[in-house]
């Protein structure tokens, strides 16, 4: 695989000499997520060998974003780049002065495909953002078009409910913590739940999240590289047949962000992203022996037994009644 020094970002980028879509994509902002980086390789060969060429607009690839969680092997470099992503004029650790290039570069962008993969065994899925609207948390007006986008991508699975589930989690962890003890604790920062699809709705974009498989699965790669290629299809950005929506898809909505609070917080079994909870069932235990029960019934979602107290530790989800719409307007 390509070297990634930390000290400079590698961008690729191929401009169309036609008007269309601005096309962004990520790979490792998480640097052990690396399937991404590995689709984004085999797209780059095959625009570099002709098998493709753009017949308009522009694709930007990042195939690692964070170079020195990249390099470390590890989800962060200094912290987690994919939260309180934004400028900053006084960059206190590596992920700000990446923010101070990503978040411009994402502004210069119409459309964001940002690839991830998880810890626990499931299988793949896309994340969505808000329905339309002109709220203080998240206003959006591309709702349609994202939406017709995630139904293409691969696969069935799509979640929704991010930044609304993060506000309450960081309500909830600046009530338990005390005044003195939240200087510099990033997840009680009002902004914590925003990353590079939440920025890029900020800008007039629009983006999704696809999380292609669990971190050592062999087919990840394959997942990122034809969720790429059904990108550039549905955009029509290379002549390619249009990808055909999911005709089945499966919508579930974050509800609510459970955090671990101590070291020996446990999960009262091995859970997978996804495994189906029924209402007062023990899903873990905290040092105490105070149970955490499932409040009703719904699945669990990134389950982490290696979260650090005071930090997310798992999610909680139901089915969700919005309608999907295959076709943007």
């Amino acid at each position: 695989m390509t070297s990634y020094p930390t000290d400079q970002l590698r961008i690729h980028r191929f401009a169309g000499l036609l008007p269309g879509p601005r096309l962004v994509v990520l790979g490792a902002v998480h640097g052990n997520e690396t399937c991404g980086t590995q689709g984004i390789e085999r797209v780059l060969a095959e625009f570099d060998s002709g098998a493709l060429w753009l017949a308009c607009g522009s694709v930007t690839f990042v195939p690692v974003t964070n170079p020195l969680a990249y390099q470390k092997v590890q989800r962060n470099g200094e912290r987690n780049l994919n939260r309180n992503l934004r400028p900053t004029h006084a960059p206190q650790d590596f992920e700000d002065r990446l923010a101070n290039l990503l978040c411009p570069l994402l502004a210069q962008h119409d459309v964001l495909l940002d690839l991830h993969s998880f810890q626990a065994q499931s299988e793949p899925f896309a994340m969505l953002g808000p329905a339309n609207n002109q709220g203080s948390l998240e206003p959006f007006a591309h709702a349609a078009q994202e939406q017709a986008l995630a139904l293409r991508l691969g696969p069935r699975r799509i979640v929704e409910g991010w930044l609304s589930t993060y506000a309450v989690g960081v309500q909830q962890r600046l009530a338990r913590t005390l005044p003195q003890d939240r200087v510099g604790l990033l997840s009680t920062d009002p902004s914590y739940g925003v990353g590079t699809t939440e920025y890029m709705r900020s800008q007039g974009g629009y983006a999704v999240t696809l999380e292609c498989g669990q971190h050592a699965d062999p087919a990840a790669p394959t997942v990122a590289y034809q969720a790429i290629r059904n990108t550039l299809a549905h955009l029509k950005l290379v002549a390619a047949p249009t990808t055909q929506p999911c005709t089945d898809p499966e919508l579930l909505c974050l509800t609510q962000v459970v955090d671990r609070h101590h070291p020996q917080d446990l999960f009262a079994k091995n859970w997978s992203s996804f495994d189906v909870l029924h209402a007062g069932e023990r899903v873990a235990s905290r040092h105490d022996g105070t149970p955490v029960l499932a409040p009703a019934d719904g699945y669990i979602v990134f389950p982490n037994n290696s979260a650090t107290p005071g930090n997310e530790w798992f999610y909680l989800a139901q089915r969700s009644a919005r309608a999907l719409h295959t076709s943007p307007p």
